[in-house]
């Protein structure tokens, strides 16, 4: 009835493939994950944080919200956005998206 010391011995060993033969399956796995998706995300981050750093007055850009304007003033952590003659909208500065080439308002 009851299953044998070396029965079950021989069961854990061929399930789980022993200790030395898993491990560079998991250094495998670890390397993949890294190229796939943290090396990616790092790099778009850093790209992301230069492109704030650089932005200036007169630029033009896009918000998370889908708001185009040129920017008029830079602070710390805030810019104030032009969005229409006379219209000044006050965003934070992760709030941007995307930096668009000069003149793109002007052609919409």
């Amino acid at each position: 009835m009851f299953i044998s010391n070396a029965y079950a011995q021989t069961a854990t060993d061929s399930a789980f493939g022993g200790n030395l033969t898993s491990f560079p399956f998991f250094i495998l796995m670890f390397a993949v994950m890294y190229f796939l998706m943290i090396r990616p995300q790092q790099k778009r981050a850093k790209e992301q944080k230069a492109m704030m750093d650089a932005l200036a007055k007169g630029d033009e850009v896009v918000t998370t919200g889908g708001i185009l304007g040129k920017i008029t003033k830079v602070s710390d952590g805030y810019l104030t956005l032009e969005v229409a003659t006379g219209t000044e909208v006050i965003v934070q500065l992760a709030a941007v998206t995307l930096l668009l080439p000069k003149g793109t308002i002007k052609a919409i």
